[in-house]
């Protein structure tokens, strides 16, 4: 069972830094940020292109933490993605990457004025997600995503850019009661046909169509926000914080093999 803490690697911008926490925990912490993008993570990702991502079903993975603030302002959470956004192209030991569609399987904080999901059920909070889409080349989406965002700027476009866009992604999605201060225990357990969510051995959310491709752990918390509504646009941006905010993780753990 690899011990995510320890193999983990960090990736930190403004200010934000990891400490030991605890026996085994660490804590992901950003600092009052009056302007400005604020990040700490931990991924497996870091310099591997996306075909070499280490996770792929069936597997578990446990994680015991929580956060020290009552409304964080901004993303955290923890699970799999595929870091759609990240784009690199580089020699050497260095990722290749493009721009492809968002795949997930995680547990995911957004406050206001963040607006996106996938599914006709809130856009914003703490919800269990587990996000599939199509495998469209990066050479190929990349330049489309390019032009369809410049023309999603236009108001009489935008609302059938947007619905196109997010009916291409399949997803599953439970919204998540509060008492993230509260330490919990989350556990995903990733199949070929299914993905569990469970907060304390309760079932929160089971996911029909999870994704296949293999995916990076990620547990992160900072100050972002991002718009994805047919009716409010597209757009990005960071939220200002006037106190530190943390992440605590406990422990973390995957068991790879059947369930």
């Amino acid at each position: 069972m690899p011990d995510l803490l320890q193999t983990a690697r960090p990736f930190l911008a403004g200010g934000g830094r990891i400490e030991s926490h605890g026996p085994g925990g660490i804590r992901l912490t950003i600092p009052a940020t009056p302007a400005g993008y604020a990040d700490a993570q931990l991924d497996d990702t870091q310099g591997l292109p996306r075909a070499r991502f280490l996770w792929r079903p069936p597997l578990r993975l446990a994680v015991r933490a929580r956060v020290d603030h009552p409304a964080p302002l901004g993303t955290w959470g923890f699970g799999f993605w595929n870091d759609p956004f990240a784009v690199s192209i580089g020699t050497g030991g260095t990722a290749r990457r493009m721009l492809c569609a968002p795949r997930a399987v995680w547990f995911f904080h957004a406050s206001p004025p963040n607006a996106f999901g996938f599914t006709s059920g809130p856009t914003c909070g703490w919800r269990a997600m587990a996000i599939d889409s199509p495998n469209i080349p990066g050479g190929l989406l990349t330049p489309a995503a390019l032009v369809a965002l410049a023309l999603a700027q236009l108001r009489p476009l935008r609302g059938p850019i947007l619905r196109y866009a997010l009916s291409r992604i399949t997803a599953s999605e439970a919204v998540l009661g509060a008492g993230t201060e509260e330490v919990h225990d989350y556990v995903i357990d990733w199949e070929h046909t299914s993905a569990t969510f469970s907060v304390d051995g309760r079932l929160v959310l089971r996911a029909p169509h999870p994704p296949a491709a293999p995916l990076g752990f990620v547990a992160w918390i900072d100050n972002q926000f991002a718009v994805a509504r047919p009716e409010a646009g597209l757009r990005f941006g960071v939220l200002p914080t006037s106190d530190p905010q943390s992440l605590d993780i406990l422990s973390a753990e995957i068991t790879p093999g059947a369930l």
